[in-house]
């Protein structure tokens, strides 16, 4: 009986062990079946805070040129060119007879139309003789007066193109192209040369909207360029556009002496300095922050661990900083790197 007594007490202890370990598992699986309270991966970024501070703004963009007077060179009519007065990079002078097309079609049709013309003339002198003896009527009188001013018109129209064959510079300047050659035909509007004028540079450049409002119509600009280094251009705003383009940027001209002896050639890039220094308190924050262009620019903005994307209007660029006109306040935290695994609501943790 002992040995059974202990027998069945080993049995019932085993029995509880089995049950307590079981429970025990069941409990550690129930654990890990249960969802953390900080399963959300944090991604690590690094962070920068929005600041207000004095900046001396100088307002220096860069441009190229244009020509000053561009003008294409075209025939009025159509014919043979017969000469070509000019090379390529020609100087010409406004008025200059530059090439002469051949006109001896239109010489006949002048002789056609003065022979109608004095018939004309002559029967209009004779029904009018008639018409006071009362052997015509008024009638055929006014329709032969009538022929007879549209065969003067066609006398002057055919004249016109006689002169219009000798074709002229409508501007001064220099040959920049020469698309055909003499001897060949062409047809009324057809270009012959294109003049380039450079008796002063155009500098044509775009402003922001922060930055045209510094800049006003007569303003003085110096215009400097890597090609000629140490030389100044002086140079005169001389227009403003009034409409933005599709990206807000104003288009503005800039006219600057030309100088034989540094000639500033059409497509130069340029510098042009306002030379307005001012100093004023700015919002900025790093370049390295905006998620897009300065175009659409857009940042993440931290708010306890959780990021929110947010559109910001940007200005002038100081170096590494860009400042900013709209969309940010001061003290506000933006993410300065880590953006690319980013979107609107994910969590994050800032690496120093």
């Amino acid at each position: 009986m002992k040995t059974k007594y202990i027998v069945g007490l080993i049995v019932v202890v085993i029995i509880g062990l089995i049950i307590f370990k079981l429970a025990a598992n069941k409990s550690k699986l129930s654990e890990k079946e249960k969802p953390t309270q900080d399963s959300v991966v944090r991604i690590p970024v690094k962070v920068s805070a929005v600041k207000e501070e004095l900046q001396e703004i100088n307002l220096k963009k860069t441009g190229n040129l244009a020509p000053f007077k561009e003008a294409k060179v075209l025939s009025t009519v159509g014919g043979t060119i017969l000469e070509l007065r000019f090379k390529l990079g020609d100087h010409v002078t406004e008025g200059q007879i530059l090439a002469v097309m051949d006109t001896r079609l239109m010489q006949l049709d002048l002789q056609k139309a003065q022979t109608n013309a004095a018939k004309l003339r002559r029967d209009l002198n004779n029904y009018t003789e008639l018409l006071q003896g009362q052997a015509a009527t008024q009638e055929k009188v006014d329709e032969i007066r009538q022929n007879y001013l549209d065969a003067t018109n066609q006398v002057s129209q055919v004249k016109k193109q006689i002169a219009d064959a000798a074709i002229k510079a409508p501007t001064s300047g220099t040959i920049a192209d020469k698309p055909l050659e003499q001897g060949v035909f062409a047809n009324a509007g057809a270009e012959i040369a294109t003049i380039v004028n450079l008796s002063q540079a155009k500098v044509q450049l775009n402003l922001t909207e922060t930055e045209v409002y510094q800049a006003r119509q007569g303003q003085q600009v110096k215009i400097t360029t890597d090609v000629y280094p140490g030389q100044v251009f002086n140079g005169k705003i001389t227009f403003i556009s009034p409409q933005a383009d599709e990206t807000h940027n104003y288009r503005i001209e800039i006219l600057a002496d030309n100088k034989e002896s540094s000639l500033l050639r059409s497509g130069t890039f340029v510098y042009a300095d306002f030379s307005r220094k001012t100093t004023q308190k700015v919002l900025s924050i790093p370049r390295e922050s905006l998620t897009e262009s300065i175009k659409d620019a857009s940042v993440y903005v931290v708010e306890n661990n959780v990021v929110r994307q947010k559109a910001i209007k940007t200005g002038i660029e100081m170096g590494d900083m860009i400042q900013v006109i709209s969309g940010l306040n001061k003290g506000e935290i933006v993410v300065t790197s880590g953006q690319i695994n980013l979107k609107d609501g994910s969590q994050i943790s800032i690496s120093k």
